[in-house]
């Protein structure tokens, strides 16, 4: 019987596996149509009338069963629409053992940026989670590991590139006949294959792996970087697997039109291109950041989901949080001078901020189908996942967590394994309740605060889980693994606690009065920390003693209890008025973004004059000090923090002397004089100046954006166009959404841009209610793109907003975007209350002013 087929959770039966795939596709690019045959060779774990396979929107022909010297045909060959399969029907019992499947099929392009499609001139796959069944009938499910051996007949004169090296190029008729080399052992999401006009880097060889980086012809100067990162990770994550690259050579390949960062296809990897192609003479430093970190968060896939694969979708979030991790730790040894484990905190900060509501979800959580796997794509599943791997290798040490790591590869090489497999190669390796530890944390929403008061040399610990909203209590706990920072009369010292109650006290080593305690040491710890009165005051006036990123998780943690109504938002204030001379551009990053959201929300009128007033005055000095022009052989720190003060002074402020003096820069550049705006300052200048420009900028900026060949510099101007305050730009902004001069990459960043305009937004959001279908339709579908058009919302402001988007999303709700439209509708909904509640005890904290 065939009719579980008909429900969308089904899952294949294991007892029929794919061994090989032997496929040859043949592409017509200019119709956009493909037709396949191909050679699956099978094994049958006991015998069957029928064979199930996924295939979406494809075409079968002809088909033949073959096992023993004997051929058969189905009797039947049945699509099944709602669980995306084939059941191919037999007259007779198919024999167990070895057999092989011959299949002819027919489809056509995706429209959108799944499975086969179209991104400009170039013909790319994307498949992850459940797309390869659009382009072959498939067994398409990570635990289905086969050999792919692939031939594709494409027109002469393109690029064409899979996973395994190109081994023969042969005239076939009119067309090229390209055979690539057989693969390791692959699911089939992490089958891949590129064709278009591509060029690439010169060959290069590290340690024996060839390694190039392809892009349109036009964006070949915008390589180098992408490859120099690439050739810097694979030596280093070989070294810490403890096991040799196995998939033959690394392609990397920049994609115009792609719905995610990158994808990590083995072999070949994917990227849109903004997360693969700079010129770093002109690219900010956290465009290079971020390429190298996604750069080599592919290439850790490469072990760590491509070599041993999770079973199934409930999983990926190990795959996901393990590359987030490790792509910090390579970087930083790399480029030790750029501190990203800051950045990292950065994005633990979303996960945070996500984990606190709640709709929130485990990191592991039950996953039934395809669909569902690609909600888990979020901020928990790669941040707090990674933030959890990070808190355990600080439990553990650096070198039991390595060691367990490599067990766990060598023992499920080339297979498939469940997160309870590492969690048992670990505490082998570490001798500690790993288990313990690791599944309290992953497969339990949410997590504490704890509390921390010191007496004396005793402190006193206590959790509770934490809540954005206020009033919200429940009763979890977590093992905690507390490391405790402090100065007493010996110096600074560390002292780890494992807090499993819900209060502890603690003596702490060491003699002499404690001058201050920070209770989250190196802000390692996936937890806030809520200090009484005296300890808050002591760390507040000893600030220069505490690291970066303790600095930074002081201000977040105060901000997140006065969101929760469990401290005053003046009292946040209060702290955030003692960094007025912070010089680390990262911490005030943190400053400034928090200013930027109560100068966004939670003030108006002559009270949002004032408080940029006070902005000004708080961070404006440190601007004048340092200049908007670089001094020769200035460090990227002194850089990076004259662009944090840019974007407080001229941003938030909004100075009239920060707008006069970015205008003409932002002219000049605009005009081809690179020197007018240190990189860095890119960013910040091009959207104030935007933000109170006029037609001919608004023109001029759309005329760069179309014809910008270097992505960021791209997004840079497309982002700005958004920005346009004058009513009738604003409107301007809000009819190119729906035209093709937005890439369907794009559509979700441009959305947040024209909610965050505060003269357009209340138009746009008319506009958006009138035409939800075709701003979804912009998306191509797309999940990652419909989740973040839904997060978009989260930029309106007032309690009506509220209702009319709740409303809007229940009569037409976004089921790729069920997750989302929980989160979002429960966050806008505390910030709405937030703003109710606090906007006039921030009215009388700002005439308290001097």
């Amino acid at each position: 019987m065939t009719h579980v087929t008909e429900d969308k959770n089904f899952r294949l039966p294991l007892s029929i596996r794919p061994r090989r795939y032997e496929a040859t596709l043949t592409l017509d690019m200019e119709a956009k149509t493909f037709s396949g045959q191909q050679t699956l060779e099978l094994e049958l774990e006991k015998p069957s009338n029928e064979i199930i396979l996924h295939a979406n929107a494809l075409k079968l022909g002809e088909v033949t069963f073959r096992a023993n010297g004997k051929s058969l045909k189905p009797a039947e060959i049945r699509p099944v629409q709602v669980s995306e399969t084939v059941v191919l029907r037999f007259g007779e019992q198919l024999p167990a053992g070895a057999a092989a499947l011959d299949v002819a099929w027919t489809g056509r392009f995706t429209e959108g940026l799944r499975g086969l499609y179209a991104a400009g001139k170039v013909a790319a796959t994307q498949f992850e989670a459940a797309d390869a069944r659009r382009l072959f009938p498939c067994f398409d499910e990570p635990a289905f590991k086969a050999r792919w051996a692939l031939t594709v007949r494409v027109p002469p004169g393109l690029t064409t590139l899979s996973n395994g090296a190109l081994v023969k190029d042969e005239q076939d008729g009119p067309l090229r006949k390209l055979t690539f080399q057989e693969t390791e052992v692959l699911s089939s999401y992490l089958v891949a294959l590129v064709c278009g006009p591509l060029v690439g880097t010169p060959e290069e060889k590290v340690q024996g792996i060839p390694v190039r980086t392809w892009a349109l012809p036009e964006k070949a100067h915008l390589t180098r970087f992408g490859q120099d990162a690439a050739l810097a990770a694979l030596p280093r994550l070989q070294d810490y697997f403890g096991l040799p690259y196995a998939f033959g050579k690394v392609d990397q390949v920049g994609i115009p039109d792609f719905e995610a960062g990158a994808m990590e296809n083995a072999g070949l990897i994917t990227y849109r291109e903004i997360a693969l192609l700079l010129d770093p003479a002109s690219a900010p430093l956290s465009v290079q950041k971020r390429v190298a970190e996604v750069v080599t968060h592919e290439l850790a896939h490469q072990w760590f989901g491509n070599w041993v694969t999770m079973v199934w979708w409930d999983d990926l979030w190990l795959n996901e949080a393990f590359a987030t991790w490790m792509a910090y730790k390579i970087v930083n040894d790399w480029r030790p001078d750029w501190r990203v484990w800051l950045d990292f905190d950065a994005g633990k900060a979303m996960a945070l901020s996500l984990d606190a509501l709640r709709s929130t979800h485990p990191i592991r959580g039950e996953v039934r189908n395809a669909d569902e796997a690609g909600e888990s794509f979020d901020a928990i599943t790669y941040e707090k996942g990674g933030a959890v791997l990070r808190m355990i290798e600080g439990f553990l040490g650096e070198d039991a967590f390595r060691e367990g790591m490599r067990q766990y590869m060598r023992t499920h090489a080339r297979s498939n394994a469940v997160a309870d497999d590492l969690w048992r190669a670990l505490a082998n390796a570490s001798s500690q309740p790993v288990l313990e530890l690791a599944n309290a944390w992953i497969g339990q929403s949410g997590y504490p605060l704890v509390a921390a008061s010191v007496e004396g040399r005793t402190v006193t610990l206590a959790q509770q889980r934490y809540y954005s909203e206020p009033g919200v209590r429940s009763g979890e706990r977590w093992p905690v693994p507390v490391v405790l920072r402090y100065e007493d009369g010996g110096g600074v010292r560390e002292q780890r606690v494992l807090l499993r109650e819900a209060q502890a006290k603690v003596t702490l080593e060491g003699s002499g009065e404690v001058k201050w305690l920070c209770a989250n040491a190196g802000s390692t710890g996936f937890y806030r920390v809520a200090y009484d009165e005296k300890a808050l005051e002591r760390l507040a006036t000893n600030l220069q003693a505490l690291e970066p990123a303790e600095r930074i998780a002081l201000l977040a943690d105060r901000w997140a209890l006065a969101r929760s109504g469990q401290a005053t938002l003046a009292s946040f204030l209060d702290l955030a008025s003692r960094f007025g001379d912070e010089e680390d551009d990262a911490v005030l990053d943190e400053l400034v973004g928090r200013l930027a959201y109560v100068e966004a929300r939670l003030v108006e009128g002559e009270e949002q004059k004032r408080f940029q007033q006070w902005v000004e005055k708080l961070l404006g000095a440190g601007l004048k000090k340092l200049g908007w022009d670089s001094a020769p052989g200035e460090s990227d720190r002194v850089k990076l923090r004259r662009a944090a003060l840019v974007r407080a002074v001229g941003g938030v402020a909004r100075g009239q002397e920060a707008l006069a003096e970015a205008r003409p820069r932002v002219t000049r550049m605009l005009n081809g004089d690179k020197a007018a705006l240190e990189p860095n300052l890119l960013d910040a200048a091009v959207g104030m100046v935007a933000r109170a420009g006029d037609r001919p900028l608004y023109e001029k900026l759309l005329e760069k954006m179309l014809a910008e060949p270097d992505p960021a510099t791209q997004r840079r101007y497309l982002l700005a166009l958004t920005a346009f305050e004058d009513a009738t730009l604003a409107g301007e902004a809000q009819k190119l959404f729906f035209t093709d001069k937005v890439k369907m990459q794009d559509v979700a960043s441009f959305v947040t841009g024209l909610m965050g305009n505060r003269t357009g937004r209340d138009a746009w959001w008319a506009e958006m209610q009138k035409r939800w279908k075709d701003v979804l339709a912009r998306t191509g579908g797309a999940p990652m793109l419909l989740r973040r058009v839904v997060e978009s919302m989260g930029g309106l402001r007032e309690r009506k907003q509220l209702e009319e988007a709740r409303k809007l999303l229940t009569a037409h709700p976004v089921e790729e975007a069920k997750q989302a439209m929980g989160q979002t509708l429960e966050r806008l909904d505390q910030d709405v209350a937030l703003r109710e509640r606090v906007m006039p005890e921030v009215s009388t904290w700002l005439k308290r002013q001097p």
